[in-house]
């Protein structure tokens, strides 16, 4: 079986809050661990009241050290936000209190919105400098040499698998120049996926840390009882969207009554956006959720599936990754 991960945006949904949420992230990777998925990942995002992960590197420990053997990362890290000497600091630090267990995923977009991210890095000139802060990351990670006038006090010589994330060529090409491996945000921004695939397929340089091309998509996928159940609870996602397409994000809104309600929520035009959006979508029972994996792998031959289910109901959404994994097998 294709290995198959959690991402995880630590929902703080409508009547909960952060604290709830935390809570919530942990038990769904113990979960996530006794069911056997591979990876748990956290994303960062700021200024979003709807998630809780901001502070991705201090969340990866708090579920890092409530389990024991599943790989825990970011994904990712949005590297304009942050100076490449701190993010090696902590995920070295991470990789040292939890060894050959942490991922470090690293994006080009702030994860925010413009005032947020003048907030987070003031000085910061333009995602343009992404890959020479990525160059730099990594040669934190290196073993320091003598004479070496910066290091990362932990992170030189610590073992940390590295992730380029993307929705884009640009992703595509620079993982394959590196030759790191490659995880496609293909749950929420689908439209470039084959060609992006396609380019870091075909461009992928060997490198000290990767001899061949990996890839991982990430895939929603929301299982229940029977399709309409779980396609009521994909409408949590899907009034998330619109939400945020709106400039109101929110909390997490309850499911409507019925998939058929989304109509009446959101205008023709923000149905097609979400619904173009949210393509890479696999929403039913577990009959039609095996289906769906099996069809979206068998198309795009990844190395890795992750999974993600923005259920506002957390026994259900347990309960979603428990079918999803089943059904998979």
């Amino acid at each position: 079986m294709i290995p198959l991960s959690i991402l995880d945006l630590a929902p703080v949904t409508e009547g909960s809050d952060a604290s709830r949420t935390f809570a919530n992230t942990l038990d769904l990777a113990r979960a996530g661990e006794r069911l056997g998925y591979h990876r748990y990942w956290l994303a960062e995002h700021h200024n979003m009241p709807g998630i809780a992960s901001a502070a991705t590197a201090v969340l990866i420990g708090h579920v890092a050290g409530g389990t024991s053997a599943i790989r825990v990362g970011a994904g990712g890290i949005m590297l304009p936000n942050h100076a490449p000497l701190q993010v090696a600091e902590q995920f070295g630090t991470l990789a040292c209190l939890y060894p050959g267990r942490i991922d470090l995923g690293l994006g080009r977009a702030p994860g925010t919105d413009q005032a947020a991210a003048r907030a987070l890095r003031r000085y910061y000139q333009n995602a343009e400098e992404f890959p020479a802060d990525v160059v730099e990351l990594l040669h934190y990670f290196e073993p320091a040499q003598a004479g070496q006038a910066v290091r990362a006090v932990p992170g030189a010589g610590i073992d940390v698998e590295m992730w380029i994330l993307g929705s884009s060529l640009f992703g595509a090409q620079l993982a394959a120049a590196l030759g790191l491996r490659y995880a496609f945000a293909s749950h929420f921004a689908p439209d470039l996926l084959e060609q992006a695939l396609a380019l870091y397929r075909r461009e992928f340089r060997p490198s000290a840390e990767l001899s061949q091309p990996h890839v991982m998509l990430a895939l929603n996928v929301v299982a229940a009882d029977d399709d309409a159940e779980a396609a009521r609870l994909f409408t949590t996602q899907q009034q998330a969207f619109v939400n945020l397409r709106r400039g109101r994000p929110g909390l997490v809104p309850p499911p409507l009554a019925s998939a058929a309600a989304l109509d009446e929520f959101c205008t023709p035009a923000e149905r097609a956006g979400v619904d173009r959006a949210l393509a890479c979508a696999v929403v039913g029972s577990r009959d039609t959720v095996r289906a769906g994996i099996a069809a979206f792998a068998g198309r795009h031959t990844p190395d890795e599936l992750m999974l993600t289910a923005n259920i506002f109901d957390h026994a259900a959404r347990v309960h979603s990754f428990e079918m999803a994994i089943e059904a998979a097998r």
